[in-house]
């Protein structure tokens, strides 16, 4: 179960298109590299997702974007490169957690993505579970 030096290893296999779970990991990887980059504007934080992680209640706001952008990078590059699979894709869980909490916070807990909701949220982060669960399962067989 530890994170082992393998975990680190980029491995064809993890790029087998004919692997459901390979593309799975792949898009949901990829799916956070936009709202990594979109917390950045004009050479600086955007002073939009500033804003929104303020009104969630985050200070220092700043901090908490740059924070969030690091994350959904490293976890969508650990995510698309099949690097330690198993716990990137709880991280990102965990990342969407908050994400859904922050949406929640400044628009009230509303369900319908296209209402501003956390519906997406919700599914992307049940995607991501269900990434480490079968990278969980599939190292218990290792």
């Amino acid at each position: 179960m530890w994170i082992s030096k393998q975990d680190f290893q980029i491995r064809a296999e993890s790029f087998r298109l004919n692997e459901p779970m390979n593309i799975l990991r792949i898009l949901c990887g990829l799916f956070f590299l936009p709202h990594a980059l979109g917390k950045f504007a004009a050479g600086g934080l955007n002073p939009d997702t500033v804003g929104f992680f303020a009104q969630a209640g985050f200070a220092p706001a700043a901090a908490w974007v740059a924070l969030a952008a690091v994350s959904e990078l490293l976890v969508g590059v650990a995510l698309i490169a099949g690097i330690a699979t198993r716990f990137s894709a709880l991280a990102a869980a965990a990342v969407l957690l908050v994400a859904a909490y922050a949406l929640g916070q400044v628009v009230g807990f509303k369900w319908f993505w296209g209402g501003s909701g956390m519906e997406y949220l919700i599914f992307w982060m049940s995607a991501c579970l269900l990434v480490a669960q079968h990278a969980f399962l599939r190292h218990k067989r290792t």
